[in-house]
Order: structure tokens, then sequence, then C-alpha cells
């Protein structure tokens, strides 16, 4: 990795939960300006939305659908602030009454990207190599090519989806295969399994300077827009991979080396009912088992799927430890006995900061 430990994880990622009033409302708290909102009510079947400062405001795509980019035109995320950003009427972002989290990415990098080697050049990109999380915008060209990314070590998760007409969200990269091909990718917006074609990545993963784009449709048809989202690990802040489940109650153990906020997994092997869909449980929304006598309960018992627009519900019961997280049940979604699993981690604190300090556990 390029980079030492980060420790504050609040100066890239950081998770706001706020209430909707179905009006105008700014959304504060962030502790910097976001380039990257993903929010969901948890409260109500709404769908999930996905905006970027690269894209634009009002300019949304839901994690749930294989729809093209939605413009909210004035009634969706219409300011991106220096701590948050303004929500408005749509009761995606902002019904009256209804709770919502929001996880904030920050990038901050809109000039000077590195070029070299790359044959698909962005309109726009905004990222952090600081922190590994980056945004771009491209036209496809229907050829073999490759982004420049900027973010000084290999991206380990890759989402494309396109902009101008419906297609599936396009997710590849290191942390979903111990097989160390790039001819794999799974959808975001749907509970189906890892599949194998070699037009989407050209057969390549991701390198230290450049993310390789087929010819597939949903990812590189010429002359169509899409957005695009790569992750790169950083320590005490983001790792991905991959890990086994167990089928126990005394579930599978994963080492993040910290304490998470949020995590996204998903059965990568499996797919079909809702229940294999792409498990998110953050440590602001998640906790249902806590009571005054007994404040130090650590389980998190509520998820939301990615993929889908239902409410947060009980179900994949997890511990979210100062070093990683640990199943607590025995779920398809989560631990099922043998299947392998994808996942994505981003941190609360480092386990042990730059001074050698450990963090401590909620």
């Amino acid at each position: 990795m390029a980079y030492t430990t980060i420790d504050d994880s609040k100066l890239f990622f950081n998770t706001i939960n706020y209430t909707g009033t179905g009006s105008s409302k700014a959304v504060t708290g962030v502790g910097f300006a976001p380039d990257m909102v993903w929010l969901k009510t948890t409260s109500n079947g709404q769908k999930p939305c996905v905006f970027d400062t690269v894209r634009g405001v009002d300019e949304c795509i839901f994690p749930s659908e294989d729809t093209a980019e939605t413009d909210f035109s004035g009634t969706g995320l219409t300011v991106f602030g220096s701590d948050g950003f303004t929500v408005v009427s749509d009761t995606d972002v902002n019904g009256s009454g209804m709770a919502f989290s929001s996880w904030n990415w920050k990038g901050g990098t809109t000039t000077g990207k590195p070029t070299v080697g790359e044959t698909i050049t962005p309109s726009g990109y905004s990222y952090s190599a600081a922190s590994g999380v980056g945004m771009y915008k491209y036209t496809g060209t229907g050829s073999n090519g490759a982004i420049a990314h900027g973010l000084n070590s290999a991206p380990e998760v890759v989402m494309v989806k396109r902009l101008d007409v419906a297609g599936n969200w396009m997710v590849g990269g290191k942390f979903q295969n111990e097989i160390g091909s790039g001819d794999y990718y799974i959808n975001l917006n749907t509970s189906s399994a890892n599949v194998s074609n070699a037009t989407v990545w050209n057969s390549t993963l991701p390198s230290s300077t450049l993310i390789y784009q087929g010819t597939y449709a949903a990812n590189n048809y010429a002359a169509s827009t899409y957005g695009m989202y790569a992750f790169a690990p950083v320590q005490g802040f983001s790792q991905f991979g991959l890990y086994n489940g167990n089928g126990n109650a005394d579930g599978a153990f994963v080492y993040t080396g910290f304490e998470p906020e949020l995590i996204i997994c998903k059965n990568r092997d499996s797919g079909g009912p809702a229940s294999y869909g792409w498990t998110m449980i953050g440590n602001t929304f998640g906790m249902s088992g806590d009571t005054s006598a007994n404040p130090s309960f650590n389980e998190l018992t509520l998820s939301l799927f990615a993929d889908q627009l239902t409410v947060a519900a009980t179900g994949n019961p997890v511990d979210f430890l100062s070093n990683g997280f640990k199943w607590k049940g025995t779920g398809v979604a989560s631990n099922q006995s043998t299947s392998p699993f994808i996942y994505m981690a981003f941190a609360r604190n480092p386990f042990i900061n730059s001074s050698g300090i450990p963090g401590n556990a909620r």
C-alpha cells in the first residue's frame, strides 16, 4: 500500500443519519465536503441513491436498479456543501418522517490526474490518493482500453454504471476472487452470483496505475456514458476481500486492522432469492439489542440490502470489533457454510494508529 495508517478515517469517510422533512434540508456534520454520497432510508422501502460531484447535483444512480441516470430536477440532492449536503423533496432522499443513513466519501483531486497508458479519457473525476477512493465519468469507445486512476495502488473494487440508458451495475476486482483472474464480474443491482466474461475487463485486473475496460456494453459501449467508482485498500481505513462462511452461530471472523463503520458483503457463488443479496451493515443503524441494563451490547442485528428497497431488518447478526468483524449467525447472506463471500469494509478507527496506540471497540 502506498500510504501509512490513516489515523482519522473521518477525514475521508463518515456516516451521517438524518430524519427526512419532505422539504429542503441541509444535512451537516460530515466533517468535510463530500464528493460521493450513498444514502438510503432505513425505515421505509425507498430506493437507495448514489450522488457524486463528478456527475453533478441532482444526478442519481440507484444501486438497486439497472435504470439510466435519473435527474431529480431540483428535488433530490441539490447541494454538495463544505460540511455535508442538501436534499429537497423526493421521498428517496428526504421523505417526511423517514429515517435515513448517508455514507459520505471524500475525493478532492479534480485536475492533474496521471494519463500514462490511458486510452479512455474521463470527462471528469475526483479522487483521493491518500484514501484510495476515486470517482470518474467517461464515454465508452467500444474497444479494449484503460483509464488511469491516480490512486497510487491498484484498486481492488471497481463499480461501473451505464448512465445514458439502462444497464446493470458491473462490479469487479481482486476482492472477489482467489482465482487471480480479471474475467469475473458481479452485478450490484441484483442478488445474482459471480459471472465469468472476458469481454468485461479485458481479462485484466486493475494495476497500480490503470483500470481496464473491455468491449462489454454495460461498461464500454461506443459513445455511451458511464460513472465509475474505484477503491484501493489503505491501512487503517479500508479493506476488500474474500472470506469463507462456516455456517455456525460462532461465525467467521474477518480481520481488517480497524473497527469497521460500514461493511458490504455478498455471497459470491450463490444467487437468486433476495436473501442472497448485498448485505449492508453500519454501526450507526445496525444495533437493536443494547439496553440501559446492558449498554455494552455489541451485536449489530439490523441490515439493509444494497440491491433492494427493503427497510433495515433483523438478520445477519455481527459484532464490529476493534480489529475486524465477526458473524454471529448462519445466514446465506453472510455466513453460509463453505460459501465464499466478498466484502468491502470502511473504518471507524484503526486497530493501532501510526503512533502505536491501540484503538477501542465500540
